[in-house]
């Protein structure tokens, strides 16, 4: 373990885990720490983190709202792909990461500290997220991961070393906690404890941001939401800020119990785990931009861009947002996305979204093509057959190979 780090950047909720980790590297560093607390959304109260780091003697203290860089510049890119990791997980705590730790190195320069630490366990994908966003943004910068360095082996012993700190321990902070929590403005995530036997269903008191299907509205809410090359740009016909609007469907998607997701997943690391996710907002918006998509995209370059999800969507989950494979990869998307615009009415009921409407100035579709009354000459049937005898050439030959060599 490295001892000549002088000042280091911590990203720092205030909770207990972190407040411990900033007296650690106190202690154990013999460092100056700069605190970072970023409000992503998460529905918390920031200010005590203030406080509580100035308890502790922090004397360069950052505190910034990001939401709207999050959801302009990490979100919808993201969404532009549709990305979903293994067929389901709309990657809310994945694509958080690269934020921070692009603001920790980014406070680190403008601070001279000589390393950046996070309170990510040795266990997960976000000890992995935070050092290669970190790395790649500045190759000389020191990492300090303290679950991979400290003594501490137990919830006791954290416990004990807060009351020897006279680190303040909320009643409720003393046992073992049922589960934990990451929260942002595209999702919550809970994992852990009570949720580790996926056999078992999660118990209600986990979910934190919808309410049951079950217990939803038995009227459909419908919306209408506009997208630009291929960003959602208003709802309802009301122009809002990226942050605002995802805010807005997270609040529609709440009431109607949208975007619940148990899932065992593949860590990047190698194990499996068992999380409990709830994506409302974001469920909403992925479902309207595939809808747009659907009028508005080329056959061949909708079904390039979806052959290329799953890489994309790796990539954001084993924290490769930085790399040179991923940024080819949005410039890729983005040029797709250049007549993605309209709008897209759906309803929201007890759970689901149905698509119920999709118009655009950019649309493809074309009624004179699809339509089965008169076509007034705008698609000539007899041409089909052609076609279907070119496509056939290569079928008709293997059949007539495989007859004359059938030893039957």
């Amino acid at each position: 373990m490295a001892r000549d780090i002088k000042k280091v950047v911590l990203a720092y909720s205030g909770g207990l885990d972190t407040s411990i980790i900033l007296k650690w590297l106190q202690t154990t560093y013999n460092c100056e720490v700069v605190t970072f607390t970023a409000d992503l959304g998460q529905g918390e109260e920031l200010e005590p983190a203030r406080r509580k780091a100035e308890m502790m003697g922090v004397k360069e203290i950052y505190i910034e709202d990001v939401r709207e860089e999050f959801v302009r510049d990490f979100v919808f890119p993201m969404f532009r792909m549709n990305a979903v990791y293994e067929g389901v997980y709309l990657l809310g705590t994945s694509i958080a990461r690269p934020l921070i730790a692009k603001r920790l190195v980014e406070i680190a320069r403008e601070t001279g500290a000589d390393a950046v630490a996070h309170g990510a366990t040795g266990k997960g994908n976000d000890q992995v997220r935070f050092e290669l966003s970190a790395y790649a943004l500045n190759p000389d910068i020191k990492v300090i991961a303290p679950w991979r360095e400290w003594e501490f082996k137990s919830r006791t012993d954290l416990l004990d070393f807060a009351e020897k700190n006279q680190i303040p321990v909320a009643k409720d902070k003393r046992g073992e906690a049922p589960f934990s929590v990451d929260a942002n403005l595209l999702h919550s995530s809970s994992e852990g404890k009570v949720l580790e036997d996926p056999a078992q269903e999660p118990p209600p008191y986990v979910f934190q941001r919808s309410v049951s299907p079950e217990e939803a509205p038995d009227k459909a809410t419908t919306i209408e939401i506009g997208f630009r090359k291929g960003d959602a740009v208003s709802l309802n016909g009301k122009d809002l800020s990226p942050a605002t609007l995802l805010a807005a469907l997270n609040d529609l998607g709440r009431d109607n119990g949208i975007g619940r997701l148990d899932l065992v997943e593949n860590r990047f690391v190698g194990m499996k785990s068992r999380g409990i996710y709830e994506t409302p907002g974001g469920t909403i918006l992925h479902t309207a931009h595939r809808a747009i998509e659907s009028i508005t995209l080329d056959r061949e370059a909708m079904h390039l861009k979806d052959s290329l999800m799953p890489r994309y969507a790796e990539l954001v989950y084993y924290g490769f947002w930085f790399s040179p494979e991923r940024e080819m990869l949005q410039a890729l998307v983005d040029r797709s996305q250049e007549n993605v615009e309209g709008t897209v009415r759906l309803k929201l009921y007890k759970g689901n979204v149905t698509v119920i409407g999709r118009e655009s100035d950019m649309s493809l579709y074309s009624d004179a093509l699809v339509t089965f009354e008169d076509d007034r000459g705008a698609y000539d049937q007899r041409d089909a057959a052609g076609f279907i005898r070119l496509n056939a050439l290569r079928l008709r030959t293997l059949a007539m190979r495989d007859r004359l060599t059938r030893k039957d």
